[in-house]
Order: C-alpha cells, then structure tokens, then sequence
C-alpha cells in the first residue's frame, strides 16, 4: 500500500535507504556462537527482516515497535566478552522491551553500524512522535501485506477471507461479500490503497460508541459544543467549572474536520479519537505523572523492589547477568539485591549461592547501578546486600562502591547529624543506599566511637536463603540443604557505607517497639510474614509506621515464581521483592502499583499506614478512622481487535473479561462476563459487574481477557491493572497489555465505570 508517511520518512535519508538495501552482520550469542546474519529494513519503515545466509528460504523478522533502545558498543555482556575481537565502534545491541533477550550485532565497519544505529534511533523516535490517526494507518498497512500472499499490491475476495481470519473475525462469508462489493469502488473485484482503508473502516464501525455519540448528538450528525459538555459533565464526571474550556481544547485535539472545528463541533471520528486516547483512557493522566508528596519520611512508601535481581531465569541452575539490574532498573525498581560470594583474584562475584546459576562480578553490578539507578527515577536506589564474603573481599566491595558510585553512593546522614527519623525520597534523590550489617549504629559512626581497626563477628549476612529453605521445607525432603547462617566479621570499610539501612534480626514486635531505632530494617520471608500478620495484623502495620521491612521469596521458590505482593502491602511493608524476571499476575500487580505517581518506584501508603498514632488491623478494615467504602460498577461494552492466542489460522477466540480486586481480604473478588463465540476483532457484552471495596485506597483492580475452552484451561489474552484510586470515571478504554507487560496494538475494552460511596 502506498503509505506516504514512510516514503517521507525513506527519502533524503542515507541511514534508511542503505537499511533498506540490507547488511550482512555478525549475530553474537556467546564467544563461541557467532553466525552471520542478512538483515534488513522493510519498506513500511516498521518491520526488520533478517535470514541467515545458508538456511534457504527460511526467516524470521521483528518490528521496530519492539525495540527499547540502541547502545552503541560494547554495552552487553556478549560484546564485552568478545571486545578483544571486534572494536566496539563496530558493536551494537537492539534492547527489546518486556522480557525478550536482546539481540548483539557486529556490522563489517564502523560505517555500517553507524547507520543502523542511527536509522534504528531514527525510527523509533519517529515512532513515539507518531500521531494515533498515523499508527492507525501503520497497522491497517501491516494487515494488509500479510494478507497480501502473492504480494501485487491488491486484495482479491479469497485473501481477505484469510485477512479475516487472521483478525481473528469469524464473519458470516455473505456479509463480508457484501462489505467487500461496497468498498470495490472501481469494480475490478480487487481492493487497493483507499478502497481497502473503506473495507476496514465498515468492518471496524463503532456500533457502541456511536450508540453514546447519539444518545448526547442534538441532530444525530455532531456534538455541539453544549452537546459535548453535557457528555462531559454527566458521564465522564469532569469538574463543572472547567468542563467547557475542556470541550474546546478536546475539540481542537482529537476532531480531524475542519469544518466541524469551525463550528466549535465534534464528529463521530474525533468523538472516537478522544475516546480511544490518553485522556479518554481508564488510567487518570494526572496520576500518571508525578503527583504525589515526596518530602515524607522513607518508611512512609511503598518501594518497587526486586529478588535476586542478578537472576534471568530459574533459582537453581538460571543465568545470572548484569542486563537483570539493567532491565529492573529501567522498569522503576528502587530496591536490587546482590548475592556476594569470595571469587578468584581477588574480586567479590555474584551468584545464587549453594547453586549452579552462573555467576557476575561484583563490580559490574556496581558499575550497571552507576549508568542506570537514575534514567528512569531520580528518586533513590536501595542496594539490598546478602553478603557471604570474607573481610578482604568485603574491603574490595566497599572499595567499588566508593570509587565507582562517587557522590552517589550515601556515606553519612544528609547534615552529619544523628537523626530521629528518616529524610525523604526528595532528599535523598540521586542516592543509592547500602542495606546491610553495620558495626554499631548510626550514633556511634557519627560520634565517632568505632575504631579503624574495629570488626563484627557474627551474622555478615540478614538473609541467607540456603538456610531459609531449609526452614521452609521441614515437611518436604526434596530440597532440603543442611546450609547454616554464616559466621563471619565484618569490615569496617564495608559497614561504613551502611547508613540509613542496618539489617538486624528481628526478635519480635514488642522488642522492636522498645529497642529498635528508626533506621535498622528487618527481612522476613514470605512465610514468616505471613505469620506476623496472621498472629499480629495490626502490631506488623504499626511496626511498619516506624520502620522499614523487607519481605522476599520462599527459598522453596526455585522456578523463581513469586508470592502475592498485596498481602505484604496490606501490612504497610514498605519493600516487597518480586523475582521480576518472572511474568504473572504478581508482576502485574507490581506493574499497576507503580504505574502510578510517573512511575518513579515510589508510592505514598495511606494515611492509616504512616501515623504510628493510628492503629489499622488489615483483617478489620471497617474499624479504621475514616472508614469509607466505595461501591464499583462496570459496565464491559464491547473489546476491539483482541489478538489471537492460537497459531492455527482458522482458529478464532471466544473471549470474555474477568475484573478481579486484589486488596484487604473483604476486598478480594472477582467477576466475569459471558464469553462470545468467535469474535476477537469486536466482541460485544453490555455485561455489568459490581463490587463493594472496603479500602480503596490499598486496592487494585484488574481486567483479564481470556479465550474460554470448555474442555481445556482457558488461554491467556491480554490484561490491564490499575491502582482503584487511579481510575477514571465514565465511557472509557483499556489498553491492554501481553503476558510480559509490553502493550498489545490496537486491544482494547471499552467500559462504562461508576464509583459510589456507601455509608
């Protein structure tokens, strides 16, 4: 199809042209794997195709829309490893978003990297810049050359037959003949460009939005400007005062007609663009952005954190890289983990220890921190130690800290003074904070009072997950260690970097209610802390008013799944550590936590969460002060271009949408709609769903799409999680998102939402 914009994007531009033309490159797995690769460029300027040079026919391609990011050189382990072979003016590395390995590449010459560099940077910023009419004209292009089989820039009525089917619509074949005839303007019993651009518009009418465009349209035709205000005010709930500066502005961003625009209207089609946008999105724009207050003390915030971050896949046997805290860093994590171990020449590794996961050095963790803590946060970074290391090689880590992190890393207190509590996230942003053992406390370290030549010998270590396992397993034999807690001192040099983070062990509540000082943090496992609040709800959420708690994985967790994280956040605990390498509904839960607040890894608790005066039981949510429980009302209208989830071409989805609310137990519920037969291009419900929160403020919500299948587990479609305080009220979308978090293009539901107060 003839797609002006990537013409425009092609001409007058060397790096795209030569893209086009195609590169023989080296594709680099390993020191050992090195194979030579044809890519290049094709000509919708969207998709990347590449074949190996000697296996036939056979290739494979990418889109553009999946690349993160370029890095020019040697900026992955791979390339590293073979530095000594290939220059690094030569290397690049494409990052994929979601959890897919990225691809290392060595062109012939610099030049050749140069402009795949540059034109694959090019491409995606042109990408991000790309109005939503314009990526809506990409992906009807895109469905139309892979129904394209014999590639003569036409459609014949058999090929869209197949179009359909890969859209994942089931149409009654006289009705398609009959869409298919309308849009034939030239009458050549093909479709071309503008004529198959018609076909999709009527196969993908807006039966549902133009029910509520004419339910508001004075004349049926148009929203006036009063027409859209009124919508504005009694369905999407906007505030009153400002609704017809709103109209205007929504008028003069989403309506493509000038005419209209002129007489201060809206069509169906930008009342479908504003609909279909960020604003007219389920998620409140405002906070999407940074919108919290970030001047209070540390412990009054949730923070995004990370298990065995060093880890990409299992706990046993998985490969552990550096691109883990890469990855964790740049999806917000403020809190990794590293597991130090004595290595040879000196230098401290990182592994799962008592395992055959393979192992990093310490200082190449550093150095990732160093390059990556703040590109996607300024707020800081906490460095969870578990740390098996003798006294030298804790010297050596306490020596990488300081020289590579510099003014990063925090050495003392913000004023040199003791303090009574906590500084900020705001204080403390550009920091990254060292969590482990400390000789003494604060108050000694600042008064001086701990010799150069002092040591601690006991527990170097707050968590050791050998022995943890071992706790775990007491009725099962099939992993059981006979791992001990490490003895070992402690060097001055490695507890000087220990500030506002001291690991003790935690004896109880009451011991920690007396004796405790702010700053000295405690890690329970997830069964320990199920115990805790099972035992002493509202003792775990006081105790977390004053100080900070951390809560990992079972050790019995070998495959690296993870544990539910809203039940550690039902107590207020402030550092919940998920293995993020692992997708599932605790990553998305994580996900629409932190997706708030511009994703900063930081989220305020409530209010009945911080004050250390207020008592809060996570099993009696009614007895709080402020109690004021909220009635949710969903209306699932309809879902729009669902993607298939089975390979076969004639197969088809039956979908239908689960809303679950994780939070307090009274909260926990989930609902389904009906499912419909093979429709996942346009599925209509009409299905409404109600829900009574108790807490609003700690829960989620969730939206899964799957495919039913009466004879075997239903398969995963799409989902979208979003904090219950976050939502919009009104007609709006949800955009869906993929097993792996990365959005899924053009799936979407549309839902009607109504939030009411009970009481």
């Amino acid at each position: 199809m003839a797609y002006t914009g990537s013409d425009l994007r092609i001409q007058g531009d060397d790096n795209l042209q030569s893209m086009i033309v195609g590169t023989v490159m080296r594709k680099i797995k390993s020191r050992t794997w090195k194979k030579q690769r044809y890519f290049k460029l094709q000509e919708d300027c969207m998709t990347i195709w590449y074949k190996s040079k000697k296996a036939g026919n056979t290739h494979s391609t990418f889109s553009v829309s999946d690349v993160e990011t370029v890095r020019e050189g040697h900026q992955s382990e791979v390339l590293l490893s073979i530095a000594d072979e290939f220059p690094p003016g030569r290397c690049f590395t494409l990052v994929f978003r979601g959890r897919r390995g990225n691809l290392d590449l060595v062109a012939d010459s610099a030049d050749e990297a140069q402009s795949w560099i540059k034109g694959m940077r090019k491409l995606i910023e042109n990408l991000e810049n790309m109005a939503e009419s314009e990526k809506l004209d990409q992906w009807i292009c895109e469905w139309f050359k892979k129904a394209d089989k014999n590639n003569d820039g036409r459609m014949n009525f058999r090929e869209i037959r197949v179009l359909l089917k890969m859209m994942n619509v089931d149409m009654n074949e006289h009705h398609a003949h009959r869409l298919f005839m309308t849009a034939d303007k030239s009458q050549t019993g093909t479709l071309e460009d503008d004529e198959f651009v018609l076909f999709y518009k009527m196969l993908t009418q807006r039966e549902d939005v133009l029910r509520v465009f004419q339910d508001y349209s004075g004349d049926g035709q148009k929203l006036s400007l009063r027409d859209l205000e009124e919508f504005l005010r009694d369905e999407q709930l906007e505030e009153v005062d400002g609704v017809q500066q709103l109209a205007m502005e929504l008028i003069e961003r989403y309506e493509p007609s000038e005419t209209a625009k002129m007489l201060k209207a809206m069509s169906i089609d930008g009342f479908l663009m504003y609909l279909a946008s960020a604003e007219g999105s389920i998620f409140h724009p405002r906070q999407q952005s940074l919108y919290q207050d970030m001047t209070q003390p540390l412990n009054h915030y949730f923070i995004s954190s990370s298990h065995n971050t060093y880890l990409m896949e299992d706990q046993l046997l998985g490969h552990s890289s550096v691109e883990g805290y890469i990855r964790a860093l740049k999806r917000g994590c403020r809190c990794v983990e590293v597991d130090c171990w004595d290595g040879p020449n000196g230098e401290p590794i990182v592994y799962h220890g008592h395992t055959f996961t393979s192992k990093i050095l310490f200082k190449d963790v550093v150095n990732a921190l160093r390059n990556y803590a703040f590109k996607v946060s300024e707020y800081p970074v906490i460095l969870s130690t578990e740390n098996h290391c003798g006294v030298e090689q804790q010297r050596v880590m306490a020596q990488h800290l300081n020289t590579i992190l510099g003014d990063k890393l925090l050495k003392t207190t913000l004023d040199g003074k003791i303090p009574v509590s906590f500084p900020s996230p705001e204080e403390l942003k550009g920091k990254i904070l060292l969590k482990g053992k400390k000789i003494g406390g604060l108050e000694e370290s600042l008064n001086g009072l701990v010799e150069p030549d002092d040591s601690l010998t006991g527990e170097v270590s707050d968590e050791d997950e050998a022995a943890d396992i071992d706790e775990d397993s007491l009725h099962s034999n099939s992993l059981r260690r006979t791992a001990k807690k490490s003895k070992q001192r402690l060097s001055k040099e490695l507890s000087d970097c220990v500030v506002y983070c001291k690991s003790v062990h935690f004896s109880s509540f009451k011991h920690s209610r007396i004796h405790s000082k702010f700053y000295e943090i405690s890690s329970f496992t997830e069964s320990k802390a199920r115990k805790h609040l099972r035992e002493a709800g509202e003792e775990f959420v006081h105790h977390n008013a004053r100080q900070l708690t951390r809560v990992y994985p079972s050790g019995l967790r070998t495959d690296s799944s993870n544990f539910n994280p809203q039940e550690m956040w039902n107590t207020g605990t402030q550092i919940v550590a998920l293995n993020f390498q692992t997708a599932g509904v605790e990553m998305d839960l994580n996900d629409g936590l932190f997706s708030q607040n511009g994703s900063c890894g930081y989220v305020l608790k409530p209010d009945f969460m911080r004050m250390s005066e207020r008592r809060f039981d996570p099993e009696v949510s009614q007895n709080r002060e402020g109690y004021q429980p909220r009635s949710l009302c969903i209306q699932v209208i309809s879902g729009q271009q669902l993607p298939k989830v089975n390979i076969k071409e004639s197969s088809v989805v039956d979908p239908f949408v689960r809303v679950e609310i994780h939070g307090l137990p009274l909260d926990q519920a989930k609902q389904e709609t009906r499912y419909i037969d093979n429709n996942g291009f346009n599925p209509v419900w009409y299905d409404t769903l109600r829900f009574t929160i108790h807490a609003p403020e700690l829960a989620l919500v969730r939206f899964v799409v799957e495919d039913y299948d009466k004879a075997a587990r239903n398969d995963f479609v799409g989902q979208y999680t979003l904090p219950f305080s976050c939502i919009q009220q009104g007609y709006r979308h949800i955009h869906l998102l993929s097993k792996d978090g990365t959005s899924i293009p053009s799936a979407s539901l549309f839902v009607h939402v109504r939030i009411t107060n009970l009481v």
